[in-house]
Parts: C-alpha cells; structure tokens; sequence
C-alpha cells in the first residue's frame, strides 16, 4: 500500500479569544489583567496567546499567586526596547512623627487664629 502524495488541506488557523475576565474593583487583579492584555495585543502568535490565556485563567481561578504569575509571564512582558522584565516602581513615602504634625498644626492654627484679630 502506498500513500498518494496529492495535495492535503491545510488546517485551518485556530484564533485564540481574548478573556475577558478583568476585575477593576480588585486592583492587583487589574493590574495583572492589564499586563496580560498589553501582552496578548503584541503578540501574533496563536500559541502564545493560548499560553497567556491559561495563565490569566489560574490568576483569576487563584490557583497561583501573583508572585507566580508575574514569573510565568515576565517572558511575555517586554518594554519597548526589548528587554523582557516587569519592574515596579516604587514612590517615596515622607512620613513624620505625630508629635511633629501636631505642633506645626497648633501653629497653623494659632497663626490663623491671631491674623483674624487685625
């Protein structure tokens, strides 16, 4: 028995949805949301996206943690110049001490308190 070697359709392209499981009440799910979408626009690729929905999908299933997720999908996540890390930004918090708040508004409000009497 031989095999004819005649032309054999072509699979069809299998297009992979985008979830749309965000939640904007939970903020660090909607961040990650937001990261796994940034990732899934950029891609082409249809296993990729396949990959990113699956990893979305344990988020929101809480099957791994955010910590996880992020490591599963750092080679996802790109900047524009190519590197493929997520890197948080952190802001400088000031604080004082009670005491010190304190006095400087006893003194706002002395001050205040002496300028109507003029």
């Amino acid at each position: 028995m031989t095999q004819e070697s005649g032309p054999q359709p072509k699979e069809a392209k299998v297009t992979v949805p985008k979830l749309m499981i965000d939640r904007p009440s939970d903020f660090k799910f909607h961040a990650a949301y937001l990261a796994y979408s940034q990732a899934w626009d950029k891609t082409s690729s249809q296993e990729t996206k396949t990959k990113l929905n699956e990893i979305i999908a344990l988020l929101s299933k809480e099957e791994v943690d955010y910590e996880s997720f992020y490591e599963k999908m750092s080679q996802y996540i790109g900047d524009s110049s190519g590197s493929k890390h997520y890197a948080y930004t952190r802001d400088i918090i000031e604080t004082q001490r009670k005491r010190d708040w304190r006095k400087r508004e006893e003194r706002a409000t002395r001050n205040a308190r002496h300028r109507g009497r003029r």
